[in-house]
Order: C-alpha cells, then sequence, then structure tokens
C-alpha cells in the first residue's frame, strides 16, 4: 500500500484487533487470501492479496493473533469482495434459489441453488418497530394450511409472517410489541381474540373490503334460491325467433326421444312403481324417472346451448337481404362484408348461412339468464356505475323478484353508509336484515352485532386492510416462484427483504 497525506507515516502498519479495539503492531506472520470479485468484460476476476497476521497485546483478550481486515475489499471468513457478495445476496432476494443460480451463472459467479439460498438465510431481518397500525390477514400455504401475514399500515412494509391461524403467536407478538393503537382484521373471530388478548387497549377495525365481501356472498345465495326468477331478467323473444330452428328439425334424436317417453308413459301411468317400469322396459331406473316426469317429450330433448353473440350478428340483416336477392355464395358474402367492416373468417359467414341453404330462419343469438354471481354483481355495483345493458335487465329482474328487490334496498342502505362514513343507521339496518324473512341476510346481521364496535370503526374511520390485501398479493407471487415449496422460514426472509428492498430503491 502507498502512504496516504491525510494519515501520519505509522498509521499503516497498526492494525485494530476486531474483539478488543487494541491496536499492535507487530507482525505474526504474511498469507495470501483469493478473492473472487465482479466480473470485467465477461471474465471472472480473482484477486490475489498478501495480508498480515499481527500479534494481540492486550492483556485482557483470550486470542493472540489477528489477521488484518481491507476496509471495502475483504470480510472475516469470507472469500468474495463486499461487492459480489451483494450481487450474491440481491440474486437470492430477487429470484431465490434456481433463479438466482441462473443469474449468476451468466455473471461468471457460478453457485449452486442451495448455496444461494444459504446465503439469503444468512442476511439478517431488518429490525421490526412496534406499528401503530398493524394489519392483519391470513394468506394460504398449500392445500388447507394458512399462514398469518402482519403488515405496518404506515410504512406499508410486512412485519413478520408464521403458519397457523391460532390466536397464540398473534397475542404472543402483539404483548412482545406494546404501543399498538389500531389492529386491521377481517371479520374472523380467531383474530378478534388474539387481538383482545395481546393489546386489549387497541382499537379493532373490521375491514370494509371484507364486510362489502360477506354482503356480496349473501346476495348470492339469495339469487341462487330464486334462480327460477333470473330468466325474467332475459327480453321477451320476438315472435318470429321464438321456436329456434333447432326445434323445427325432426332428428333421429328428437324420435327416439319421443319413443321413450310414450313407452314409459303407457307403463307408469297404469300405476306401475319406477323400478318396475324400468325391469319391464329394460332401462335403467335414472332413464324412467326423467320420462315419467315429463310434461311432454321435448322436455327430455337436450336443448343445444344458445348461441353466443358474436362479430358477424351486426351483418345478420345484410346477409338475409343479399341471400333474397338471389347471392348464395358464402365466399361472395364474405368479401362484401370485408369492405363493410367486418373482420371475421369466413367460415363464420358460411355456417351463418348454412340454416337459409335448408329453407330455415338464420339462428338469431338467444341470451341466457344471468347467473346468480352476475345478479350479486348487478345488485352491488354503484347505479352511475351500471351500463344500460344492466339497468334494463336489473329493473326488469327487481320488477319480477320482491326478495331481490328487498335485497337490492338493504345493500344500497349499506353503501350509503360506507360513502358518507356514518354508522348511525347501522342497528336499524340491522334490524331490517332481520325482519326481511331472507336467511342469509338474517346470518350476516347476527355476524355484526357480534363484531359491531369493529364493524362501526370500519365503517367510521379510514383504517382498512388494503395495505395487507396488496401484501397478501406479493406474497403468493413470491410463493410460485419458488414452486410453492418454500418453507415458513424462507418465506419470510424473502418477502421482507423484497419489501424493503422495493421500499429502498422505489
Amino acid at each position: 500500500m502507498g502512504n496516504c497525506p491525510d494519515r501520519p507515516p505509522g498509521e499503516y502498519r497498526r492494525r485494530s484487533h476486531p474483539d478488543c479495539a487494541g491496536v499492535s503492531e507487530r507482525v505474526h506472520s504474511r498469507y495470501v487470501r483469493t478473492l473472487a470479485d465482479l466480473s470485467v468484460g465477461g471474465r471472472p476476476v480473482s484477486i490475489g492479496l498478501s495480508v498480515r497476521r499481527l500479534f494481540c497485546d492486550g492483556p485482557q483478550c483470550d486470542r493472540r493473533t489477528f489477521a488484518e481486515q481491507v476496509d471495502g475489499l475483504t470480510v472475516r471468513y469470507q472469500r468474495r469482495t463486499p461487492l459480489l457478495q451483494h450481487l450474491v445476496e440481491m440474486a437470492a432476494v430477487l429470484l431465490a434459489g434456481r433463479g438466482g443460480a441462473r443469474l449468476l451463472q451468466i455473471l461468471n459467479a457460478p453457485l449452486s441453488r442451495t448455496s444461494v439460498l444459504f446465503h439469503l438465510m444468512r442476511m439478517p431481518l431488518p429490525p421490526a418497530p412496534t406499528p401503530r397500525v398493524p394489519g392483519v390477514d391470513d394468506f394460504a400455504l398449500y392445500a388447507e394450511v394458512y399462514g398469518i401475514l402482519l403488515v405496518d399500515a404506515d410504512t406499508r412494509l410486512p412485519l413478520t409472517l408464521w403458519a397457523g391461524r391460532d390466536t397464540g403467536h398473534l397475542a404472543a407478538w402483539l404483548r412482545e410489541h406494546p404501543g399498538v393503537e389500531v389492529v386491521c382484521r377481517d371479520g374472523s373471530l380467531q383474530y378478534r381474540q388474539g387481538i383482545s388478548d395481546g393489546a386489549p387497549n387497541a382499537t379493532q377495525v373490521s375491514d370494509r373490503f371484507h364486510l362489502w365481501q360477506g354482503l356480496s356472498k349473501r346476495v348470492a345465495d339469495i339469487a341462487a334460491t330464486h334462480r327460477g326468477c333470473l330468466s325474467a331478467a332475459v327480453p321477451e323473444p320476438e315472435p318470429a325467433a321464438s321456436a329456434s330452428p333447432s326445434d323445427l328439425i325432426d332428428t333421429p334424436a328428437r324420435r327416439h326421444a319421443k319413443r321413450l317417453f310414450e313407452a314409459v308413459h303407457a307403463v307408469t301411468d297404469t300405476g306401475r312403481s319406477i323400478n318396475a317400469a324400468a325391469r319391464e322396459l329394460g332401462l335403467d331406473w335414472r332413464t324412467v324417472r326423467k320420462y315419467a316426469r315429463a310434461t311432454s317429450w321435448q322436455d327430455c330433448v337436450r336443448r343445444p346451448r344458445p348461441r353466443q353473440p358474436t362479430t358477424l350478428d351486426p351483418y345478420l340483416d345484410y346477409l338475409r337481404q343479399r341471400w333474397e336477392e338471389g347471392e348464395h355464395t358464402a365466399k361472395v358474402l364474405h368479401q362484401e362484408l370485408l369492405t363493410k367492416g367486418y373482420r371475421g373468417h369466413y367460415q363464420r359467414v358460411k355456417m351463418a348461412v348454412a340454416p337459409l341453404r335448408r329453407g330455415l330462419p338464420i339462428d338469431i343469438p338467444r341470451e341466457r339468464p344471468p347467473s346468480p354471481r352476475q345478479v350479486a354483481r348487478w345488485i352491488t355495483t354503484s347505479p352511475p356505475r351500471r351500463g344500460l345493458y344492466t339497468i334494463e335487465r336489473l329493473d326488469r329482474l327487481l320488477a319480477h323478484c320482491p326478495e331481490l328487490n328487498a335485497a337490492h334496498d338493504l345493500v344500497r342502505d349499506f353503501a350509503a353508509m360506507l360513502d358518507a362514513q356514518d354508522a348511525t343507521p347501522l342497528p336499524d339496518w340491522l334490524e331490517r336484515l332481520t325482519t326481511s324473512r331472507l336467511a342469509p341476510l338474517a346470518s350476516l346481521a347476527k355476524a355484526i352485532r357480534e363484531d359491531q364496535p369493529a364493524v362501526e370503526q370500519g365503517i367510521t374511520t379510514p383504517f382498512n386492510s388494503g395495505v395487507n390485501e396488496g401484501r397478501i398479493t406479493d406474497l403468493k407471487l413470491q410463493k410460485r416462484l419458488m414452486a410453492g415449496r418454500a418453507s415458513v422460514p424462507l418465506l419470510r426472509h424473502r418477502v421482507v427483504l423484497m419489501a424493503h428492498l422495493r421500499h429502498r430503491h422505489g
């Protein structure tokens, strides 16, 4: 080493002991350390460094000799420079085992996947200060095994995670970190009990998203119970399109269904049982039961699934007009549609005019009744955000089904409470749920009454579990990058270190 004008001459001969901080000038021996550094020009770099071993003259020190360290170049027991070690650790945090090993192989710093994970687990976790507003939520590790994630709502950084959803871990962590003021959670009874045990003075806030999600699920249950009313949302078909082309075609399947219907009713109408009729006709008893319960043989025919709307539908009237004018070549019709803006394939035009060749009308798409989940989505969507399609069908459905109309009014009243952040109407709203004679809403009212203080805080305060949900999504991504086989300590290291890395570098 050369002399530096900022230090006195003898300073380079003195080295401090790492344990007792004593300064020594007596050299014991010299040896060469080999250090791996970042590659240069695509070639690996190896540094041969001659270092000294010095005597320690401290009277209270148990070690008699120590090796000197060069600041910024060597670290005790390490065969990589700090720059290369930092690269290995960042590859481990960002890509974990196999991905990190592949990246290091490209960077001429080859390591096995187990070595990459070893360096990841050696990294210390940043200290977790006591958060003012933590959030708690669960996530699925695999199958039926769940874990708990704690997040600081102020800094938006994860604090820790562990396996299981028992109240003991949560209560113990809160006791070790006194000073928590508000805890955001969902409506879980386990979290409620754990927070009460670990931080009895903290205010519990039931998340608005989970409250709204629970209400939406109850509305879907009501729609499923009244599934027979859902067809009222579909407009009545035009008289010309009331009978589909498939209902007018005499097929072997339809003739077979007619014969079976007549044979089954010829036996069952005499008073014989389903099993007796099945033995006499040589049919399965389920088939006999289906035909015996049907009022006509058309009910036993498997109806084709209604055709879904396609990009060709706006041009069906033009196809019908050109067909009546005498143009029956699908290739020519397709070329004409291309000039009018159609961008579909020729085969779709060919299939559309196929019924016309048999003397049948063009198959007009028939709308299917909405599903219970779709009806729940219509009801829970804010009225200003509903499209004309939704408004028309929802109004028709609510006018036909009083139960869904009552559920719609209750949902909109709860949405008004959330928008105004006013929980004053909550007791009256819960009473309306109970007296609505809708079992799903009555069970929801019971669950909210058991947790009413936290629900009121969720409605009136700005605290929520949005940060928790975002961190849960990130956690699932990290777990899937490791093919779902990450243990809880490894997952904890990656989630916490990754979040701090993003926070530090934006």
